[in-house]
């Protein structure tokens, strides 16, 4: 009996896990459609609606905290809880860093900077793909599929070599849109960041099945 309580807690924590991941997808979404559109009042509307992550984030906490104090798991159970509360910090820090996007939409033009930097655009696609992927991985407990999603990875990394190489080809042409041109490249960072967070649920996956931690992020 006490064993299917755990199943049943566990997996509610889990679902809350996944809605959660599924918000920072749509808020990244989101944020680069304010970007190409130059959408100052979507912005605005996405940093509002961090309010509701940051909230999910600690109710999460709060509820795998209770559980390890609370229902003395079993070693398998106590690593997916103590891997969940590892996940929503990496989700919360990837919702701020499309905060960070808005930020710099909120104050900038670049719409002559698109085709300049449109691999930002194949960024965001792989991004959310690799998101989604995690998090079935993560429920799935699939380890191997987290090795091939830290893969993708290095599609993300060429996107923003690109990126960095032709805004600064784009600015040394034009040298009055040396800011804008930075701004870009503190997007294209923000992004490649993201990415490098999605590394780190893949690391919590393998701990959470093998209770290994390796260092995908080399």
């Amino acid at each position: 009996m006490k064993r299917e309580i755990h199943t049943i807690k566990i997996n509610a924590i889990n679902s809350k896990l996944k809605y959660m991941s599924e918000l920072v997808s749509n808020q990244l979404e989101a944020a680069m459609i304010a970007l190409s559109e130059n959408n100052q009042n979507l912005a605005e509307e996405i940093m509002e609606k961090d309010n509701e992550i940051d909230n999910l984030q600690k109710e999460i906490e709060e509820e795998c905290i209770k559980f390890i104090a609370t229902e003395q798991p079993l070693a398998k159970d106590l690593r997916r809880v103590f891997t969940a509360s590892k996940i929503v910090t990496d989700l919360e820090r990837m919702a701020d860093l499309t905060v960070d996007i808005c930020k710099i939409i909120s104050n900038n033009d670049f719409k002559e900077f698109i085709e300049e930097a449109n691999s930002v655009w194949e960024m965001e696609k792989e991004i959310k793909n690799m998101l989604h992927l995690s998090m079935e991985a993560y429920l799935e407990r699939d380890t191997r599929s987290a090795y091939d999603i830290c893969k993708l990875d290095d599609n993300i990394d060429l996107y923003y070599k690109e990126v960095f190489k032709n805004t600064l080809k784009y600015v040394k042409n034009n040298e009055n849109k040396i800011t804008l041109g930075t701004q870009i490249l503190f997007i294209s960072k923000y992004l490649e960041r993201i990415g490098d967070h999605i590394t780190n649920i893949c690391e919590w996956i393998i701990f959470s099945k093998t209770g290994e931690y390796v260092d995908l992020n080399e």
